[in-house]
């Protein structure tokens, strides 16, 4: 067990080497972009299994945008901390203005990185979500509803560092966790990384790329892409 890791892709082996025995579901790897993505390819790679990302963009308080008041994802699910915004009085107007504002960068990024490719089907699929850390875990929870709304039956949570009490929150949402560390005092996801550098979006796409190769095709009654807008 490493106290810290290398990098995300270090990271990505470690948590693969704990969902071996999910290959036999034939399952897809959502990736929240952009820094899920390195650990999600090294999932995927491992069980051979189809890679995607799931977009998903956290709602802050105007006046303090690094505090979240929820988020919104891909599927047009959003989630709203209502106790959180009137015991901080922002206006139900400024709470609509935020959703359309973060919608919209929702889209684009979508296109950046998806490109005309329609988002992948959960239907009735067994879901691995992976990031690379989760602190308080409001944008993976509003993955997580979104992908439950969107017919997954299986979700799978794989991350190599949280919060405990984040993971606690999260268990009733999810059917499994993969995460093999869990420090009492996270501080920040990236102390946890000697290599926490940026993702840039043509690494993402690049990975998105390279794991096309091994994806298989998809048979009768098991489409892997999901008809329509990416959004």
């Amino acid at each position: 067990m490493h106290a810290r890791f290398r990098s995300r892709e270090q990271a990505g082996r470690q948590v693969a080497s704990m969902l071996l025995d999910v290959a036999k579901e034939r399952p897809l790897v959502l990736a929240l972009p952009r820094g899920g993505v390195p650990v999600a390819f090294e999932i995927a790679r491992a069980l051979v299994a189809p890679l995607d990302v799931w977009a998903v963009k956290k709602l802050g308080v105007p006046w303090r945008p690094e505090f979240g008041l929820g988020a919104i994802a891909e599927g047009g699910h959003v989630y709203v901390n209502q106790d959180l915004v009137e015991r901080l009085g922002v206006p139900r107007e400024a709470v609509r203005e935020l959703i359309t504002e973060r919608h919209h960068e929702l889209e684009r990024e979508v296109w950046r990185l998806r490109g005309d490719r329609p988002r992948p089907s959960v239907r009735a699929r067994t879901v691995i979500v992976v990031d690379d850390g989760v602190a308080t875990g409001g944008t993976l929870r509003t993955v997580l509803e979104a992908l439950r709304a969107a017919g997954a039956t299986r979700l799978i949570v794989a991350v190599p560092v949280a919060a405990p009490e984040s993971i606690d929150a999260l268990r009733p949402l999810v059917d499994r966790v993969a995460c093999p560390l869990l420090p009492h005092a996270l501080q920040a996801v990236g102390h946890w990384y000697d290599d926490f550098s940026q993702v840039p979006d043509d690494e993402v796409v690049r990975l998105l790329e390279r794991a096309r190769a091994w994806q298989p095709s998809p048979g009768p009654g098991d489409e892997f892409r999901e008809a329509g807008p990416a959004l």
